[in-house]
């Protein structure tokens, strides 16, 4: 036996320096602190000299097998030991991280090693998380339940939830560990967190630069200066990728702008005491400004002849040299490679600067390739849509030659169709051969369906209603089929359609539609809206389309449509028959029932990039429709219109459009008092369509003004204010309209919010139509005694005759005839005035923005009309909500 009874070695002694340190845990209200256990070290002693293991137990273990807790461990029985061995044995013991104490004794070769097992989790739990839902943070967190607590994985819990919060730009954020004591060596690990507000980019500082202003440099910066002028952008908030973004940015200007020198010396962002806000100063070195020198083009390929292709370069000798010039200059040649089957054609730019003359020379070296072809189509992603859906879209074939533009051309139909995610784009592979190429279509599937249950309240309809189920996609083959409900105050309808785009796989749409509209014709008496006649229409439609060409498609369609036209009978029938001195002889021409037989055409040409969100290309359409194919109703219908969309660069897209549109009737001749095109097959223009005016507000129209007239001095208010209970639009077989319209970007916050807002021009007219006959009901005045005498009327029969005269108190007849006899009543007197019948255009000018809120899209427009015809209607403010534009 040694001279030393026993000895111990604790984890105490040797590892107090490991075990504290970063020890970030704090002990709350009611909860156990954790703290590194203390134990006063023992008194130094001589090192015993080495002997043998003659037995090891293990003793306070609870959950752990004895035999684990060796097997951590290089000490075996029977082997030599000496302290330097016992040493590690601790070391061994404190790097499996599942011991909160441990200790071994040793009594002359019988070693203990006596343990005190790390709780086991309960819950994680956290708390004071409101910009950052759990969901987001959970992910991050590597503790969970059942598993041995470690301060280690605090740790590191810890630095990953500050770091989420950084990436949010929230660098204040602090998080605070808290452990709870539970029964059975079990703990609640709480995650307290100060979120602290989001970290500003309070300044930016820009040193060096003196060929242009802070102002224009800040400008082509993505990240933006913390001001009211920025409250709705996300880029004020600081994020370290976007500092180096930044500087690839300044240096793109300063290459764009001739300065092949430029270089960011530093880029530093300084947080500011209170952890809130970030100064960032950038050191600049300008350099010299260059000029294109000699540019030429050399080509290894036959089909490129350098000369021609030196032609049609965009920078020449002598023009200030831009970087972003010659980026796009390989581009093109790219993609002019690209159009003759070179799908992989090296395009090499050399540069030779020449610092004395401040010039930059280039060469561009188109290396030789073989002409490529598509070894095969591979199409990923797509879970619910067929491949076939997909593939009838591209331009290309496998074993076709490569050709650049069919690719353009694929990836632009495949995103109209709006079945998977926006910028879709061909990845393009290299095949088994140098020759042979493989594209491969990533998509990502998106929902179709759409279900939608909303109101609404609208500046045009009063509240709205809205039902629809509608399946772009149905079934993966690309079909739609849809089923909608609309109510309004004014408006109700009732639709079911299927629409079939490739009929047995050939590229030949078909569709068609049943349905039921009623519609509440309406106008305003000064802000009085009143019904004036009501149509409903019940209808079949069927379609068919088919393509001519890549970008011009022919289309064709029959429709009948049998309609009722009615009037209020309580308010313009006298009797049994309509009241033209109500109604006005129009209205009373327009009541009846009618079937339209209608067979039509369009034939359209389009290359918009994208049908859905276009950014550019052009459309054009021409539209007949033919009724006469039996039913009561004869006319041909033509109509034209087209649209140029241009991507003026920073997301700016310019819209012009323009339409126009007649109606030729036939058969049968027109009455002196009405038109041969009836009141509802007219044109009609005004709001939504043209802003600034109201619903149906331009074009030909009959407006009655109460007429407070002697008629031997006639005097008659036209204004606003003295219009009577009639103001009418009549339509018109002819129209036109033309729109310009700019699209303004705005920052990624608002773009999140789903505004997009505009400014827009709107031109257009609506004419020619009979000139209806107009009723004027006056008061007579007796020349003989020079009186007024009053209309009435007799509410049962009809009859009409002058009012008798109103005797003085005293029984003396008076100069008054006011007085009406039994079951008559004084007809109020009104003159009908005709306006508007006249193709000058109609001008307004406004600013609109689109919201796609939470409860359905939103668009709110301001028009002033600039130019308008006596008798138009104008309207500066509109909204709409809880229905489609």
């Amino acid at each position: 036996m040694n001279s030393v009874a026993s000895h111990k070695f604790s984890a105490r002694t040797q590892l107090s320096v490991i075990l504290l340190a970063g020890t970030m845990l704090a002990t709350p209200v009611m909860a156990q602190q954790v703290a590194p256990p203390t134990v006063p070290a023992p008194a130094p002693e001589a090192a015993p000299a080495a002997t043998t293991v003659q037995s090891i137990t293990v003793v306070g273990n609870q959950r752990l097998e004895a035999q684990t807790i060796l097997s951590y461990l290089r000490l075996r029985v029977g082997q030599p030991y000496d302290r330097s061995v016992l040493d590690q044995a601790l070391k061994d013991l404190a790097a499996t991280e599942l011991f909160k104490d441990f200790q071994i004794t040793d009594n002359s070769g019988a070693l203990t090693i006596q343990v005190t097992e790390n709780p086991v989790i309960n819950r994680v739990i956290l708390e004071g998380n409101k910009r950052l839902k759990e969901d987001k943070i959970r992910p991050e967190i590597k503790l969970a339940p059942r598993q041995i607590f470690t301060r280690s994985k605090v740790r590191a819990d810890v630095a990953r939830i500050i770091e989420l919060y950084k990436r949010q730009g929230r660098f204040a954020a602090t998080v605070e560990p808290k452990m709870v004591s539970l029964d059975q060596n079990r703990v609640d690990v709480v995650f307290e967190i100060n979120e602290g507000p989001k970290s500003k980019v309070r300044q930016i500082n820009i040193i060096g630069n003196e060929k242009f202003s802070d102002g224009e440099l800040k400008g082509e910066m993505a990240t933006k200066q913390s001001s009211l002028m920025t409250i709705l952008s996300s880029n004020t908030s600081y994020d370290p990728d976007r500092l180096a973004y930044d500087q690839q940015k300044l240096r793109l200007f300063y290459l764009t702008n001739g300065y092949a020198d430029f270089r960011v010396i530093s880029a530093v962002a300084e947080l500011t005491s209170n952890k809130q806000d970030f100064i960032i100063t950038y050191v600049v070195e300008e350099g010299e400004r260059y000029k294109f020198g000699d540019v030429d083009v050399k080509s290894e390929i036959r089909d490129f002849q350098p000369e021609m292709l030196k032609k049609l370069l965009p920078m020449h000798t002598g023009d200030w040299y831009d970087a972003k010039l010659v980026e796009d200059t390989v581009e093109s040649l790219s993609e002019t490679a690209g159009l003759f089957g070179y799908a992989f054609a090296d395009i090499n730019p050399e540069f030779r600067r020449d610092p004395e003359t401040r010039t930059m020379a280039i060469t561009f070296n188109v290396g030789e390739s073989p002409r490529t072809y598509v070894e095969r189509i591979d199409v990923n992603g797509n879970t619910l849509t067929h491949d076939k859906v997909v593939r009838r879209e591209f331009r290309l074939n496998e074993g076709d030659a490569f050709n650049s533009f069919g690719i353009k051309r694929t990836e632009n139909r495949i995103n109209s169709l709006g079945y998977f995610q926006e910028n879709l784009e061909i990845e393009r592979k290299e095949g088994t051969t140098p020759d042979r190429i493989i594209l491969e279509t990533n998509v990502e599937e998106k929902p179709t369906g759409e279900l939608s249950l909303s109101a609404g309240f609208s500046s045009i309809e009063n509240f709205l209603l809205q039902a629809s189920i509608r399946q772009r996609n149905f079934r993966g083959l690309g079909q739609q089929l849809q089923a909608s409900v609309n109510y309004s105050s004014y408006s109700k309808s009732v639709e079911l359609g299927f629409t079939e785009p490739y009929l047995f796989d050939r590229n030949i749409s078909v569709g068609g539609s049943i349905y039921r509209r009623d519609l509440n014709s309406f106008n305003f008496i000064n802000n009085d809206r009143r019904t004036t006649f009501q149509q409903v229409t019940t209808g079949l439609q069927l379609n068919a389309g088919v393509p001519l060409t890549e970008f011009m498609s022919f289309f064709a369609r029959y429709s009948i449509n049998f309609d009722d036209v009615t009037l209020d009978k309580s308010l313009y029938y006298f009797g049994d028959e309509c009241d033209p001195l109500v109604a006005g002889r129009y209205l009373c021409d327009a009541i009846g029932n009618r079937t339209t037989s209608l067979l039509g055409y369009t034939l359209a040409y389009d290359d918009r990039d994208n049908r859905l969100r276009p950014t550019r290309g052009q459309s054009l359409s021409l539209s007949q429709d033919f009724a006469g194919l039996g039913g009561s109703v004869k006319y041909v219908r033509t109509r034209l219109s087209g649209s140029k969309h241009f991507n003026l660069g920073s997301r700016f897209i310019l819209n012009l459009s323009a339409e126009g549109g007649y109606i030729y009737p036939f058969g049968g001749r027109p009455t002196p008092t009405s038109d041969k095109v009836r009141l509802t097959d007219r044109f009609f223009l005004g709001e939504p369509q043209m802003r600034g005016f109201d619903i149906r507000g331009v074009g030909p129209r009959v407006i009655r003004y109460a007429a407070t007239y002697d008629p031997l001095n006639p005097v008659i208010d036209t204004s606003n204010d003295n219009r009577g209970q009639i103001d009418d639009a009549l339509g018109g077989r002819a129209y036109y309209q033309g729109r310009l319209e700019l699209d303004i970007p705005l920052g990624t916050g608002a773009k999140e919010m789903g505004l997009r807002p505009s400014i827009f021009l709107d031109v257009g007219s609506v004419f020619s139509v009979r000139r209806p006959e107009l009723t004027t009901l006056a008061n007579f005045r007796d020349p003989a005694d020079g009186f007024t005498k009053y209309l009435c009327r007799n509410a049962t029969t009809g009859q009409q005759n002058f009012a008798t005269n109103t005797p003085n108190p005293d029984g003396t007849p008076s100069g008054q005839y006011t007085t009406c006899a039994t079951g008559f009543t004084q007809l109020a007197p009104f003159e009908e005035r005709f306006f508007g019948d006249t193709w000058m255009p109609r001008v307004a000018i406004g600013a609109g923005v689109n919201w796609n809120s939470p409860f359905g899209p939103f668009r709110i427009d301001f028009a002033y009309a600039l130019r308008k015809e006596e008798g138009d209607d104008t309207k500066r403010f509109s909204f709409n909500v809880g229905t489609q534009f």
